[in-house]
Order: structure tokens, then C-alpha cells, then sequence
């Protein structure tokens, strides 16, 4: 029986995926016997690792679902969401106008379809400032807007979503009680990884052209990054072909 919908290495991902919330549950439960200077770096570990599995392991979920079976898709889901602390179906949602708008530049109203394009917020048709994108981007993410999209196209989505929000709110609601001064050492790394997010983004689109397909991203071809984040380096080429599997970015 097949388990895997596109390619074998996938269940890199899935393992990634997988260890990556143990690690989560690894700091929660660490957290009262480790010393500071354990808890700091193990902290900025998970920040880094937040984009590292948004731009890699749940990006490539969005285009390529992992598994043959819907119900091993959707639990997948849940399990990214409560180690990432945003809905994967909101965030696939988001992603999807992303390559709708490919970072455009405001239209004569001042709205672009992409929501989170690096031009959004700028001036005179210049990318915003980076420091104010990275820094500021994840608090400017809407959840009703997202969801009212989400359910006008997709009312089954839109309940996913839902359930994946209930299902972290009640991660959090237990961890607070089981030990409540986690969430004040957790909550600053948490918010510095989603910045981390924006700040890999804003630079896979700066520099590019939103007028030109094939300039729509902007690419790295260093080894080293496109091992680690799942080819996600060959930016260009995804947003010119992004339902190409990640494994054969760079043969295109």
C-alpha cells in the first residue's frame, strides 16, 4: 500500500515535521530542571526552526500533500499547527494569494492580492522597509479576514481551520496550567521565529520584478541552504512552477 502521494524523499519532511514538534514538547517538559543557558539557545533554536519548517516542511505540504490519504494529511496538519502555533490551513490560504499576486505592488487603491507582499506597505512602489516588514508582518495578520476568504472558497477549509485553531488554543490551555511561566519564556522565542519567517521572505522576493514570471522570486543557489530548507532556495523557478515537487527544482 502506498502511503506517500508524490516521492519517497518526502517522508524527509514527515520526519522532520515529526521530530520537529518533539522538540517542541521536548522544551516544554525540559523547562523546569534546565538551566538558563540551556533554555536560551534551545530557545533560539525553535525560532530558527519556525522558519525553517514554514518555508520547508509545511510549504511543501501546500503544493505537494505528503500523503495518498486525506485523513493523514489533515492530522499532519493539526500536528504542524500546534508545533508552529498558526493554522497550516490558514497559512496554505495565505500562501495561495501569495502566488496569486507573486508580491505585486499596491493597485490604484492601495491593495495587492498578495497579503503579505513585500510592497504592501511601501512607498512609491518600493518594497517596504525590512526591518518593519520582518518585525511587524506577523502582527499585521488578519484571522477573520483569512478565514472569510478561506470559507467564500472552501467551507470545509474554513472548518479545518477552525478546528486546528481549537485544537492549539487547547495545547496552550493545558500547557498553562501544567506550567504557566513556560509561556513567558516560550512566547518571545515563538514571536522571534515568525519574524524569522518574514525575513527569509522578504529576501526571496527583494530584488525581483512582480511584472516578470520569471523574476516573481528571487533565488539562492547555495548548497547548504537549499539541503537544509528543502530546495526552497530556487525561489524564481518555484513561483514560475510552483506545483513542481521540491526534489526536481533544481533539475529546472
Amino acid at each position: 500500500m502506498k502511503i506517500l502521494a508524490y516521492s519517497k524523499w518526502d517522508a524527509v519532511c514527515v520526519l522532520c515535521g515529526v521530530l520537529h514538534f518533539a522538540y517542541v514538547l521536548t522544551l516544554f517538559f525540559l523547562f523546569p530542571y534546565a538551566p538558563w543557558w540551556v533554555l536560551i539557545p534551545m530557545g533560539l533554536i525553535y525560532s530558527v526552526s519556525v522558519s525553517w519548517n514554514i518555508n520547508g516542511v509545511s510549504h511543501n505540504l501546500i503544493h505537494n500533500p505528503f500523503f495518498k490519504s486525506r485523513v493523514l494529511n489533515r492530522l499532519f496538519s493539526i500536528m504542524e499547527s500546534v508545533t508552529l502555533g498558526i493554522s497550516q490551513t490558514f497559512y496554505k490560504h495565505v500562501h495561495h494569494r501569495h502566488h496569486m499576486g507573486n508580491s505585486d505592488r499596491p493597485d490604484e487603491n492601495g491593495h495587492t492580492h498578495d497579503w503579505i507582499s513585500i510592497y504592501r506597505h511601501g512607498h512609491d512602489g518600493q518594497a517596504e522597509n525590512p526591518w518593519s516588514y520582518i518585525f511587524l508582518s506577523y502582527l499585521r495578520e488578519d484571522p477573520k479576514a483569512i478565514y472569510a476568504e478561506i470559507k467564500r472558497k472552501n467551507p470545509v477549509d474554513a472548518r479545518w481551520g477552525i478546528i486546528e485553531i481549537a485544537v492549539l488554543g487547547a495545547t496552550i490551555a493545558i500547557g498553562l496550567v501544567l506550567n504557566w511561566k513556560f509561556w513567558v519564556y516560550f512566547f518571545p522565542f515563538y514571536y522571534l521565529g515568525h519574524c524569522c519567517t518574514y525575513l527569509n521572505g522578504f529576501f526571496l522576493h527583494y530584488g525581483g520584478n512582480p511584472d516578470k514570471p520569471i523574476a516573481w522570486g528571487v533565488s539562492s543557489y547555495d548548497k547548504w541552504y537549499n539541503l537544509l530548507w528543502f530546495n526552497n532556495g530556487y525561489h524564481a523557478e518555484h513561483h514560475y512552477r510552483p506545483k513542481l515537487h521540491w526534489t526536481r527544482m533544481q533539475e529546472f
